[in-house]
């Protein structure tokens, strides 16, 4: 009798279906790192040190002097280019810095290590914020101590606008630089991204007196909060609600920015 065999199957298996990757979570560890590495190559380029801790100060330098003869003018106008200032240079390194990146493909080497987009993002953050207070502390303790700007509240309050003011640049510059091909397109931004803020935020005329259509717009832009938030602390010795309500829009904006930054982070395949 002969033994009867069961037939085995010699239909190919499905492959398995591919599986998404999911984001990884923060580390703080891979946070850190990320922020010491862009420090120590910093510090490799000392004419971005300077741009970043020394220009805001020589420019409120300069403009005290040009407003030698009329002090309240400087008392006016300074408060609010205390924190124009610093949001500039630093949309300025910080897009060109992370532009080099992009376009010298680190980023796509990093992003290919067992590091999320947030934790890249929030290095470069890092890194640039510490600059951003050094460069603050600064500017507002010239402008306080040695260009004797008069403010009616506390130079603290005046230094956080300063330094919100200084990483709302940073996120804006972090943003931009994935739409830029070149430092030179990354440069070309500030027309199009600093340059209208700077006339609407009420820097040279009340926005109450703008046209509407202006004014309107005017109340949408993070720079026009960081102006108010300046002018509170020059008229006011306590914080008031408005003063509130201008840090937590211009903070709100630049942890919405840096979001935004961080969704502009590609992984490119080959």
């Amino acid at each position: 009798m002969t033994p009867t065999t069961t037939p085995t199957s010699t239909s190919p298996t499905a492959p398995a279906p591919a599986r998404t990757p999911r984001p990884r979570a923060l580390s703080a560890s891979r946070t850190t790192a990320t922020a010491a590495r862009v420090l120590r190559q910093l510090t490799h380029d000392p004419r971005t040190i300077a741009l970043l801790i020394l220009i805001p100060c020589v420019m409120l330098l300069l403009l005290r002097y040009v407003f030698d003869g009329s002090p309240r003018t400087f008392d006016s106008i300074g408060a609010s280019l205390l924190g124009i200032f610093p949001l500039i240079t630093m949309f300025l390194v910080t897009s060109i810095a992370t532009l080099r990146e992009r376009t010298s493909g680190t980023l796509e080497r990093l992003l290919a290590m067992p590091l999320g987009k947030g934790d890249l993002i929030a290095g470069y953050a890092l890194a640039f914020g510490t600059l951003a207070i050094i460069q603050s502390a600064l500017a507002t303790g010239l402008a306080l101590w040695f260009l004797g700007l008069d403010v009616t509240g506390s130079p603290w309050l005046l230094l956080l606008v300063a330094l919100l003011d200084a990483l709302l640049g940073t996120a804006l510059g972090l943003f931009v630089s994935a739409f830029a091909a070149s430092e030179f397109q990354a440069v070309q931004f500030m027309p199009a991204v600093i340059f209208p803020q700077l006339l609407l935020c009420g820097l040279f005329t009340p926005r109450d007196d703008m046209h509407p259509a202006l004014e309107a717009l005017s109340d949408v832009l993070p720079m026009s909060y960081a102006v108010d938030g300046m002018n509170e602390v020059l008229r006011h010795t306590d914080m008031t609600a408005t003063f509130v309500r201008d840090v937590l829009v211009v903070a709100g904006c630049a942890l919405l920015v840096l979001t935004l930054g961080a969704a502009t982070l590609r992984r490119r395949t080959t």
